[in-house]
């Protein structure tokens, strides 16, 4: 268990359910954005990495926005800020909302797809990182090879679950720690190992059968990873927080 005072994140499965519709409400009664879109499609990836200013435009969409609005707010032209824009209501990260009277002329907002966007790492083919290239189950290389699997499995599970309209449910559990020398991590480690080992095996059915043929039930992928926090975050901040710096009135 963690130490006093350190707080572990998403201690239970989470139901997501992602579903795609391109019929939106009226403006006027916009539900919440969903969290997040995966984007496996390489053109779509294309037209929002082509400009920086096509990231800051989808940000500022997640709330209702027209083109005049986004110009003033990033202090560009609005014939500049409406070519990003069509561009990236081509691509989808767009779409239109409202229209309404300003100045005698009518103006369109538009409203982004989600909050976030998940990019499927089998968008890289070959260059993406796999586990069966790494031998070093240490290594940052396996880390990364690791998140790489989970990301492109879960585009493709949360894809799958929007078309049919399916919830997905995940774990998700996360901790800061701190070691004071190689011999605590490793001991750590050891006992983590340990400790994960008997949880599978208590309580959880077998993966196959004896005869090599698929185990019982739906299969899920456990993996962990324990990385250095930056040097620019040594409290474990998110990068959001590090920018915005200390929240005030929050508790300790």
């Amino acid at each position: 268990m963690p130490r006093a005072g350190t707080a572990i994140d998403n201690k239970h499965f989470h139901e997501h359910t992602r579903v795609q519709s391109r019929q939106r409400p009226p403006m006027s009664s916009f539900p919440s954005l969903p969290a997040f879109e995966t984007v496996s499609d390489g053109p779509r990836v294309a037209a929002l990495v082509q400009h920086p200013v096509r990231r800051r435009i989808i940000a500022l969409a997640r709330t209702p926005m027209s083109a005049t609005e986004m110009a003033a707010r990033l202090g560009l032209t609005r014939q500049r800020v409406n070519y990003h824009v069509r561009q990236l209501e081509r691509a989808r990260f767009l779409e239109r909302g409202e229209r309404r009277l300003r100045r005698n002329m009518v103006e369109q907002r538009y409203i982004a797809t989600a909050r976030s966007y998940v990019i499927a790492p089998a968008l890289l083919g070959p260059l993406a990182p796999h586990a069966s290239d790494v031998h070093d189950a240490a290594s940052a290389a396996a880390l990364f090879a690791l998140v790489s699997r989970a990301q492109d499995d879960l585009t493709r599970v949360v894809a799958d679950a929007g078309m049919q309209a399916r919830r997905v449910a995940t774990l998700s559990l996360a901790t800061d720690v701190r070691f004071a020398s190689a011999e605590q991590r490793a001991a750590f480690t050891r006992a983590l190992e340990e400790a994960i080992a008997d949880v599978v095996a208590r309580h959880t059915s077998p993966f196959v059968h004896e005869d090599g043929s698929p185990g019982d039930g739906r299969p899920y992928r456990l993996f962990l990873g324990c990385h250095p926090i930056p040097a620019d975050r040594p409290n474990g901040e998110t990068r959001e927080e590090t920018a915005a710096g200390p929240a005030t009135g929050a508790a300790t």
